[in-house]
């Protein structure tokens, strides 16, 4: 993986975009209610939630894919989101959609070009800043021998980076993450999370990102966001969400949490019926 180069985070800085007060739904029917979300510099916010409790669709609506019934989406400037041009919108905000077509017959580095699609004119102008920023994508996300490779020869955690890559090629202050870790092994899994971690610790990056895995979720993020029937039911430090109480009441089953006596980590445990024969098991 490249170098990255630490960068010093002001504990005062504001939210660099912010959800207020929204009212998400389909056809008329409201799957978010009231919701309110603010993802800041350096931090990584993570939102969990049971299948359905509006995770996906509230990230959609920071990305301006999903229309507001009603509420405001801003930037740090106080600038309302839903008034820019779609091209100064994806110069400061960017999506790691959780499907995406997987193009036929294009190399690695093109792939990771589209990503400054922002920053060309109507008839593709020359991108001056263009190489570089796709070369240091390439180089923090460790894909730079995969450059001259065709995108649908490579492995699902590859592919994976390539995405990234690209989100990183566009240069924008803040990274929305839809399942980044769906479908990859476990090795795959930490080092997409690390490399989240590193964005957010060393290039001082806004990044909220939806998981389903708790124990991801405790153990990369700066914030969750537990979403429960549409409506964001806690925030803060993982310590203080990722309660037995919160989420036994929030997923409807009985969910232990523990602190790891080696690491330290916080580990949550859902009690099945099998559960005790498990554990009695190990």
């Amino acid at each position: 993986m490249g170098n990255l180069t630490p960068m010093i985070v002001d504990e005062a800085t504001p939210p660099v975009l912010r959800g207020t007060d929204l009212h998400l739904g389909y056809h008329g029917d409201l799957v978010v209610h009231g919701a309110g979300i603010a993802l800041t510099p350096g931090t990584v916010t993570a939102l969990v939630g049971p299948n359905g409790s509006g995770k996906s669709t509230l990230l959609r609506a920071l990305a301006r894919l999903h229309a507001p019934e009603q509420g405001r989406i801003t930037l740090d400037d106080g600038t309302d989101a839903l008034a820019l041009s779609s091209k100064d919108f994806a110069q400061r905000v960017t999506l790691l959609a959780q499907s995406r077509p997987t193009p036929t017959g294009v190399s690695v580095r093109d792939v990771v070009g589209f990503g400054r699609h922002p920053y060309r004119g109507r008839w593709r102008a020359t991108d001056p800043d263009g190489p570089a920023a796709v070369a240091h994508a390439m180089s923090v996300t460790g894909i730079e021998d995969l450059g001259d490779r065709c995108v649908d020869e490579l492995s699902g955690g590859q592919l994976q980076r390539v995405w990234l890559a690209a989100c990183l090629a566009q240069q924008t202050g803040v990274l929305l993450l839809d399942e980044p870790t769906t479908f990859l092994d476990l090795r795959y899994q930490v080092e997409i999370l690390d490399l989240v971690r590193d964005l957010a610790d060393l290039h001082h990056a806004a990044i909220g990102l939806v998981l389903h895995d708790l124990d991801q979720a405790a153990a990369v993020a700066d914030e969750v966001a537990l979403l429960d029937r549409g409506r964001v039911r806690a925030v803060g430090p993982p310590a203080d969400v990722l309660t037995s109480d919160l989420l036994s009441d929030t997923y409807g089953i009985e969910v232990d949490v523990r602190h790891d006596p080696a690491t330290g980590a916080l580990r949550t445990c859902p009690r099945g019926r099998h559960t005790a024969r498990l554990l009695t098991a190990v």
